[in-house]
């Protein structure tokens, strides 16, 4: 019964002083605006405004939909506003899927200035998923996943972001730091470290150990990063991580990188999203931060 134009009527006639200077203010003729009004109090059964002499003076129940107006309609208003900048690309959120663990080094580099850039948008990271990263972009429980390994599939694109070698870590002072690269051999007496992830999701398995029919000594998983060098640095076993991030830490603990194979293993970062989504615009600058971010990695 009551409408958000029977509020904005009571709150410019309020502000305004009569229903001509009203009328005109909205964009309206005083005949449709008195009409509305009329209409809204014979509804209601209940005047809105009594008149003295020139001047409107608002009932008991004017001054309860006036009341109602100072606080609904800024409530509409900031609504209207917000909607807008999410239409417009402006203002979101951005969920950001891991399926790189070792990435959020380079991840917090590019979440930084992002924020600041686009003060309208929550960023929020998310490493487990129900259904695997693809099944959280079809299922909108992330926007970008951050994945080495793309699935491609009908309705998601994906974009690389940078190149990266994978690499074998071990102690600075372990044989295979002077060697220019390691064989697949040289792992059957060591102590492999690796995240949580199957073995067949792991390069150091499906494109080095497996194809050579070789298998470490022992396998252990850790999830952090930090925890999993400094267990490397203490000579408790070995890893493989991107170089970059190898010769990052290297400066702070005694690990040393050493080459996959003669040829070694080089990687792609991606990342994916979905195909409607790619023309948001705080979803093209986290790309575009993302690849120029990358810069600082090599």
């Amino acid at each position: 019964m009551i409408e958000r134009n029977h509020l904005e009527i009571v709150r410019e006639v309020d502000r305004s002083g009569s229903l001509t200077a009203a009328a005109d203010a909205l964009c309206l003729t005083q005949s449709a605006l008195s009409h509305a009004m009329k209409k809204l109090e014979q509804q209601l059964g209940t005047p809105v405004w009594v008149r003295e002499g020139r001047k409107l003076r608002p009932t008991q129940s004017g001054l309860y939909l006036l009341s109602l107006a100072n606080r609904l309609l800024p409530q509409f208003e900031h609504a209207e506003e917000l909607v807008g900048q999410i239409a417009r690309g402006q203002r979101g959120s951005l969920r950001i899927g891991m399926e790189c663990h070792p990435c959020y080094q380079w991840l917090l580099k590019v979440v930084g200035p992002y924020l600041e850039q686009w003060p309208g948008v929550d960023v929020d990271v998310k490493q487990r998923f129900q259904f695997g990263g693809i099944g959280a972009l079809f299922g909108y429980d992330i926007d970008v996943l951050v994945t080495p390994d793309p699935l491609y599939r009908k309705g998601l694109v994906y974009e690389p972001v940078f190149d990266y070698e994978q690499v074998l870590v071990v102690p600075s002072d372990h044989p295979l730091a002077s060697r220019p690269w390691a064989e697949p051999s040289d792992l059957e007496s060591e102590t492999l470290i690796t995240y949580p992830v199957d073995a067949e999701r792991l390069d150091i398995y499906t494109r080095f150990l497996v194809p050579a029919h070789s298998s470490p000594a022992r396998h252990k998983t850790i999830e952090t990063t930090d925890i999993m060098l400094q267990m490397v640095a203490a000579g408790r076993g070995v890893s493989a991580l991107p170089r970059w991030l190898v010769e990052e830490y290297a400066h702070q603990m005694p690990i040393s990188p050493v080459r996959l194979g003669r040829e070694g293993i080089d990687k792609q970062i991606f990342l994916g999203l979905r195909e409607r989504d790619v023309d948001v615009a705080y979803l093209q600058s986290f790309m575009t931060m993302a690849r120029e971010t990358t810069w600082g990695l090599d």
